[in-house]
């Protein structure tokens, strides 16, 4: 942010669906340098804290109340630097503990837009460092006649119509927060009687059956955001985890989520409902089906007893949520370990202009 500009004259910003997500894109250099004035300003732009954000941008749910903070990137192979901040509803908390796989999707479109990517013919690769994780993730944006396109017939549910395609590739994201794929070096661990695979390939995530919990595993969000004995057993399992994921104290933080499985019944791999952590979610976050997916890997899992498993050392694996499905493509080694991992997102442009705090 230049110094004769200040967060009250507004600041530039695009407003983005990425995935199954939306929020406010910003270059790093329009954002104030200062920590606490930055995230001041994203609060106040969300309208947080406040159950409806009322008097901001925010949606009042979580998955519209997120922000990306992008440079150019000074690494080399990488293109841009992309930093995700959860900005809390109903808490003046704004939080870098976590990537956000759906945000991820528009950082390739914005960094054409902004310039700080060249097009290239028809489709433009564009490699992304996660400064959140130190990972990266390589999202092929269509550009055709060199300019970015948002038209297209690509699907994903959770997302009405049709848009263009954003494939993302991701790169080492095993123990990308937690320091190891499995934390704990266990396939399971049996957390307050009830057996958990704790992992992180990408979102630190904590999976266990449904049934486990005394579910079935198929209810509705609006079900399971209503049940409070449900999500108090779910809650004191989470904070024990915490620092056995060396996420240490996860009382005010955004991970680990939280993941029950039960046996697929659309025809996929897996049926998984997600809470994100207090909140149960729509669908389920990019990274988290990831986990999710690689877990349904792994001998003995809670995950891998009640999954449906597609032979060979490339994988599909469809993770069905509450509204519709996220397939994961997992390649493995000869050991079984997972190598690489691509979904297929897409994103669209809704706003670009000056927000403010």
């Amino acid at each position: 942010m230049s110094e004769t500009t200040s967060a009250s004259d507004g600041i530039r910003c695009m407003w983005m669906r990425g995935g199954t997500s939306k929020g406010g894109y910003f270059l790093k250099s329009d954002l104030p340098a200062d920590i606490a004035a930055r995230d001041a300003f994203l609060l106040a732009m969300m309208g947080s804290p406040d159950p409806v954000q009322i008097d901001g941008m925010g949606g009042a749910d979580p998955l519209t109340s997120k922000v990306a903070v992008v440079s150019k990137s000074a690494r080399d192979g990488i293109d841009v630097d992309y930093l995700f901040l959860q900005v809390f509803v109903d808490k003046a908390v704004v939080t870098d503990a976590q990537n956000c796989g759906n945000i991820l999707a528009g950082i390739g479109p914005f960094a054409i837009e902004r310039g700080l990517v060249t097009p290239t013919d028809d489709e433009t690769r564009v490699a992304i460092y996660m400064e959140n994780t130190g990972q990266v993730a390589v999202a092929t944006v269509q550009t055709p006649r060199g300019k970015v396109t948002y038209a297209g017939t690509a699907a994903i549910d959770g997302v009405p119509g049709t848009h263009a395609p954003v494939p993302l590739e991701f790169r080492d994201t095993a123990g990308s927060s937690c320091g190891a794929l499995l934390p704990t070096g266990n396939a399971v661990d049996v957390v307050n009687g009830v057996p958990v695979t704790l992992i992180d390939n990408g979102m630190p995530c904590v999976v266990m059956k449904a049934q486990d919990l005394g579910m079935t595993g198929y209810e509705d969000r609006d079900w399971l955001d209503n049940a409070t004995d449900l999500k108090a057993k779910i809650e004191a399992i989470r904070l024990i985890v915490g620092p056995m994921m060396n996420l240490g104290d996860v009382t005010e933080k955004s991970v680990p989520k939280m993941m029950l499985v039960s046996p697929p019944r659309d025809g996929g791999a897996v049926t998984v409902r997600s809470f994100i952590p207090h909140r149960a979610h729509a669908t389920i976050g990019v990274l988290g089906a990831v986990s999710v997916a690689t877990a349904c890997l792994i001998p003995g899992s809670p995950a891998a007893e009640v999954a449906d498993i597609p032979e060979g050392s490339r994988k599909t694996l469809s993770v069905e949520h509450p509204t519709g499905e996220m397939s994961c493509v997992l390649e493995t080694d000869e050991t079984g370990n997972v190598r690489t991992a691509a979904l297929l997102r897409t994103a669209r442009k809704l706003m670009d202009g000056v927000v403010f705090g």
